[in-house]
């Protein structure tokens, strides 16, 4: 696969703009570590080998074990996630693949329940960064791997 267009290229104000949204979209108190876990099912949803292969290796770095790593997209059989992780990946695929009917009450507010509304906001805005970026590489292809060393992804020594 070789990448179609170079996005940053072509389009740099929007793309420097959604960049700068999607570092603000994980606020303060989402963890890295969640983010990462998020991030990973997401493209892992969609299809996005750039994506998966991006958030893995970031997912590593911020000090995440390998076997929950390869547990993401079989996380509601695996006994190697918390209530709250939990929560937060039903939350992504909730997100990810909205139902005909959208959101159901009974899921927010179990949601708001577990996370608080603040925390659910900057959930909810991770969640939309990564579905973005994941259409932005099913659009023009990038390359797994490609952007490693410019994100600092080669300390990952996943190759």
């Amino acid at each position: 696969m070789t990448q179609r267009l170079d996005y940053n290229a072509a389009a740099p104000d929007p793309a420097r703009a959604y960049m700068a949204f999607s570092r603000a979209a994980g606020g303060k108190a989402l963890e890295v570590g969640m983010r990462e876990l998020v991030n990973l099912r997401a493209s892992q949803m969609n299809g996005c080998a750039f994506c998966t292969d991006m958030h893995v290796k970031a997912a590593r770095l911020a000090g995440e074990r390998e076997l929950r790593l390869h547990h993401v997209a079989v996380w509601r059989e695996s006994p190697l996630f918390d209530a709250r992780e939990r929560a937060a990946l039903e939350w992504t695929e909730a997100l990810t693949r909205l139902p005909a009917e959208g959101i159901p009450p009974s899921m927010f507010e179990r949601m708001r329940g577990i996370f608080g509304e603040a925390l659910l906001a900057e959930l909810t805005f991770a969640v939309v960064a990564i579905n973005g970026w994941n259409r932005l590489v099913a659009a023009f292809t990038p390359v797994p791997g490609s952007a490693d060393a410019a994100l600092g992804l080669s300390k990952a020594g996943l190759a």
